[in-house]
């Protein structure tokens, strides 16, 4: 049969459409008022994307560009800092934290699994300045419950919250202010549907003060100077405009999920996101397939452990070869052993149940096994079914 290309990674996503039309039709100069008027809407309109009235930045870099300003702008050389890792993302957190001269305090979870609250609570003393966490662990498929941490962090009145949301913001509730995040972290190529390239932001009061004491350097990343040019309409630096472009036209799609209001839109897109990784959760358990994250599954993705005696490169290599689908296959000492499903972004009914459909021959021709043609898909379908109904009722 014919292949059509498919992604579902983590990221970088599908491409929204009417992205990929905008950004292919941009040729404006940044320096002009046009570019201008469209920085400052989509600065505006990220606001409401990521739902707080703190100052939103938007830079030209990886997601990491803006972990690391998080790290340069917020600390000094020695300052003592808490890193909640549990996956090869928090250990970047770690590394970062490191090469700035923290003073580093771990608090580590075993892959798959998350952090006790009661643990930070013990070691979240006056002298740390600042805790990174991830609101999502990609790389596991783990969800961590930001909102406990954030009320533990904000009992202390000198220490930031950073959240590395960059597979969560449009995966998972997150009320920024209401919760008390004092930077959260996204990229492009993630939930908003556009290519790599655009890393954002959103800094509170808070931290915006302790970036007037912090020691360590900084200069395409200091946090100031975007600030001060994003007041004017402008970025510090040359900023990737056919990416604004398709930013953009992204804010305007999920704007339209919401019927005109993006926050509802917003709203609709983390419903779309939790609805294909439930479906893909009965899926995989009526396939017999372990989770690997099963007490604190995330929306972003769903991580399956392969089954045993498979190498999970085979079944990622069967999804490519066979239907052109690319999976993720497990990071650092996990690769082999489990393989990830996005649901993040533009995703819909048809792509979940597709793909799902998909892993049940994957599974037959790499076990060698019988599988039950449909049951998976079966499963999904009452998931999607006992939701639409829930939705039904709701409405009534």
């Amino acid at each position: 049969m014919l292949r059509k290309s498919r992604l579902f990674t983590p990221g970088p996503t599908p491409i929204l459409p009417a992205a990929q039309t905008a950004m292919a039709s941009f040729a404006v100069h940044h320096r002009t008022a046009d570019f201008r008027a469209l920085f400052q809407r989509v600065l505006a309109d990220m606001k409401d994307f990521i739902g707080t009235q703190n100052d939103v930045l938007v830079l030209a870099s990886s997601g990491t560009g803006v972990m690391e300003g998080a790290v340069s702008n917020l600390t000094s050389p020695g300052d003592r800092v808490l890193v909640l890792t549990a996956g090869k993302f928090g250990e970047r957190w770690r590394d970062l934290a490191n090469a700035f001269g923290c003073n580093v305090e771990l608090i580590s979870a075993p892959y798959g699994q998350t952090f006790s609250l009661d643990e930070i609570r013990q070691k979240l003393t006056a002298d740390v300045r600042a805790v990174y966490v991830q609101a999502t662990e990609s790389s596991t498929g783990a969800r961590h419950d930001v909102q406990g941490i954030a009320k533990l962090v904000r009992a202390m009145d000198a220490t930031l919250l950073v959240v590395d949301a960059i597979t969560g913001l449009g995966t998972t509730r997150l009320d920024v202010d209401g919760w008390g995040i004092d930077v959260i972290i996204g990229g492009s190529q993630k939930a908003l549907m556009i290519p790599p390239g655009l890393a954002y932001c959103t800094i509170s009061e808070r931290a915006w003060k302790r970036m007037e004491s912090a020691k360590s350097p900084r200069y395409y990343f200091d946090f100031r100077k975007e600030r001060k040019a994003a007041a004017k309409g402008e970025s510090a630096y040359t900023p990737a405009t056919s990416l604004f472009a398709a930013l953009g036209a992204a804010l305007d799609f999920i704007r339209q999920m919401g019927n005109g209001d993006l926050a509802t839109g917003r709203e609709a897109l983390v419903n779309n996101a939790e609805l294909a990784a439930a479906m893909t959760r009965g899926a995989a358990k009526e396939l017999g397939l372990k989770l690997f994250a099963p007490s604190c599954p995330a929306a972003a993705l769903t991580a399956i452990q392969s089954p045993a005696g498979i190498d999970s490169g085979a079944i990622v290599k069967e999804f490519r070869e066979t239907f052109s689908a690319v999976v993720a296959n497990g990071q650092g000492e996990m690769k082999g052993k489990l393989f990830r499903i996005a649901h993040i972004g533009y995703y819909d009914y048809l792509d979940t149940i597709g793909i799902l459909a998909a892993l049940e021959h994957v599974l037959g021709s790499v076990t060698g096994n019988s599988v039950e043609y449909g049951a998976g898909v079966r499963a999904a379908q009452h998931v999607y079914a006992r939701a639409a109904e829930q939705q039904s009722v709701g409405a009534r």
